[in-house]
C-alpha cells in the first residue's frame, strides 16, 4: 500500500485577485508518478512551488512529515553556479544538506547523468542540455524521497530525454514520490502511473495515467 508524503486540502493561491488555484485537493503518493498537465498558466508551477514549501498558500494547508532535505526540486531556473566546476556545485549542495563531502559519491552521480568527464569545468560554459543534467545531478545526490520536477526535459536531446525518463521511473520504483510537470504528455503518459489535469484554476481529472486522453482534452501543452 502506497504512503503518502505530502496532502493539500482545500489550496488555493491568488496572485492579486487573479486566482491560479482554487480548492485544490492532491494526495501524493510514495513511488509513485504523477504527471501534472495542462494549459499554459493552468497553476502547474505553482502547485509544485506550494508541495516544496517555496510558496504559501493563499487558502488551504499542506500536510507532510518529510523534512526539507527530503524534497528535491527542479524550477525553471537550474539554480547551480556558473564559476564553480560541476563537482564544486554538488559539493556545495551536499554541504548545504548538511552532509559531508564524499568525492566518490560526487563522481558517482555525475556519472550517473553522463557529466564524469565534465566534472572539473566551469558550469557556466554547460550547455542548456548539461547544466540541466547538473541540476539533475543535485537532486540525485540527496537520495530525496520527493521529487518535484518542473519540466525537467527543457534542453534535453530526445536521447537524454529517454534517459530521464527511465531515471524517474526507477525512482519511482525505488520509493521515491515523483511529480513531473510535462509538456510531451503524449510521450511520458507511458512512464506513469496518474495524472493531474489542471485547467482553469481547477482540477479538471486526477486519476490512472491508463485512463486519461489527452488528445481528448485539447491540451496547449507548449512551452
Amino acid at each position: 500500500m502506497s504512503t503518502a508524503v505530502a496532502r493539500l486540502c482545500r489550496v488555493s493561491r491568488f496572485f492579486g485577485e487573479r486566482p491560479v488555484l482554487r480548492d485544490v485537493d492532491l494526495t501524493v503518493q510514495a513511488g509513485q508518478v504523477l504527471l501534472v498537465v495542462g494549459p499554459n498558466g493552468a497553476g502547474k508551477s505553482t502547485l509544485l512551488r506550494i508541495v516544496a514549501g517555496l510558496l504559501p498558500p493563499s487558502e488551504g494547508e499542506v500536510v507532510s512529515e518529510l523534512p526539507p532535505g527530503a524534497i528535491g526540486y527542479i524550477g525553471h531556473k537550474t539554480l547551480i553556479y556558473p564559476k564553480l566546476s560541476a563537482r564544486a556545485n554538488l559539493a556545495f549542495w551536499r554541504a548545504m544538506h548538511g552532509l559531508p563531502r564524499d568525492d566518490a559519491a560526487i563522481m558517482a552521480v555525475l556519472e550517473r547523468v553522463g557529466l564524469a568527464r565534465f566534472a572539473d569545468e566551469e558550469a557556466g560554459v554547460f550547455s542548456r542540455g548539461m547544466a540541466q543534467r547538473l541540476s539533475l545531478a543535485r537532486v540525485f545526490l540527496t537520495d530525496s524521497r520527493l521529487l518535484l520536477l518542473d519540466e525537467p526535459a527543457s534542453g534535453l536531446d530526445p536521447a537524454s530525454a529517454a534517459w530521464l525518463g527511465r531515471e524517474i521511473r526507477a525512482a519511482a520504483d525505488a520509493g521515491t514520490a515523483v511529480v513531473w510537470v510535462s509538456h510531451h504528455v503524449a510521450a511520458d503518459l507511458a512512464l506513469c502511473d496518474r495524472v493531474l489535469f489542471i485547467k482553469d484554476a481547477r482540477i479538471a481529472y486526477d486519476g490512472p495515467a491508463a485512463d486519461f486522453d489527452p488528445a481528448g482534452l485539447a491540451l496547449e501543452t507548449t512551452c
